[in-house]
């Protein structure tokens, strides 16, 4: 169901949800958060669906905040969406037009669940601070998305600078399986120390410097790392290359979203190793609401190797 609002108030918005949780039921137990997109007009609905999709294994109340141009008339238009159309979650979407927009935090205050901790989420363009901008000051996890931004190697390297508990980036999600994978072969024999680590991706992958400053950071081991050009490697991680003294294990990727693992004395494998898409990502970001210590060592101990990353890709 839809429940369209043009040219309302956020008091307006907060009485229709009352009212569709008293005709419809009891639609906003069981919300364990509250999930904030920032975004622009015209580009709501795919993070919308991907909200949708991750509330399965959340359910939680959406409230998305798009932006339009800031001289446009003000005018706030609000649209409620439950049941059918909003996945496990209801989604609260508001368009603010003009001055209408320029506090965010007062859009979204009368919306929270009460007593529910509050997450947000800027799929594009995000401050340079999160924790510090009115919607990141409200919110207990900030995740933000390099590798929308105009210049991600740039973006990735600054993420220590302005880190706070809390934070997160769709760039470390992304690594989780390849973390997996090579964490998988460490456990396995021969135990020995690796002494040279190599890495690389696309000019679009910020990851790549992530992965490289983990490795780097757990493994004690020079780090070398370089973004490919797009005619030899279009996106993505390409490989990563851990020398040891029996020789060098290699995840490759040939193509998207295949890698070849290749060890020394043992049979190759091929691996399913797709693209996470933006449900993955957001799904494991909200199976946790404390700070991952990670994710905030890497890009604070690693800064350095991140920061070198971003000058190559420059020059």
């Amino acid at each position: 169901m839809i429940i369209d609002l043009p040219d309302t108030t956020v008091s307006a918005i907060s009485k229709s949800l009352v009212s569709v949780r008293e005709e419809g039921g009891a639609v906003a137990l069981g919300r364990v958060l509250t999930l904030i997109i920032v975004t622009h007009h015209g580009a709501e609905e795919e993070v919308i669906a991907a909200a949708n999709d991750a509330s399965r294994e959340h359910p939680m109340r959406v409230i998305a905040v798009s932006l339009g141009d800031s001289d446009e008339e003000p005018r706030l238009d609000a649209q409620i969406r439950v049941g059918g159309d909003a996945g496990a979650s209801e989604v609260v979407v508001l368009r603010a037009h003009g001055p209408a927009g320029s506090n965010a935090e007062s859009l979204v205050t009368g919306l929270l669940l009460p007593d529910a901790p509050v997450v947000a989420w800027w799929p594009a363009e995000a401050p340079e601070t999160p924790s510090t901008s009115a919607i990141g000051r409200i919110a207990q996890r900030r995740i933000t998305d390099a590798s929308s931004q105009a210049d991600p190697a740039a973006w990735v390297a600054q993420l220590g600078e302005h880190y706070a508990p809390g934070d997160t980036d769709f760039s470390w999600t992304r690594v989780t399986r390849w973390r997996e994978q090579l964490a998988a072969v460490l456990d396995q024999p021969p135990f020995e120390p690796v002494t040279a680590i190599e890495v690389r991706g696309a000019a679009d992958s910020p990851s790549t410097a992530l992965l490289a400053a983990w490795l780097g950071m757990k493994l004690d081991a020079p780090v070398d790392y370089a973004y490919l050009p797009a005619d030899e490697w279009a996106s993505g991680i390409k490989s990563v290359r851990l020398t040891r003294p029996s020789g060098d294990t290699l995840l490759e990727r040939p193509e998207s979203g295949v890698a070849v693992l290749t060890q020394p004395g043992q049979p190759t494998h091929d691996l399913a190793f797709p693209r996470r898409t933006l449900r993955e990502c957001l799904a494991e970001e909200l199976r946790r609401l404390d700070p991952d210590l990670l994710y905030g060592r890497v890009i604070t101990e690693g800064h350095d190797l991140l920061l070198a990353a971003s000058e190559r890709s420059a020059s």
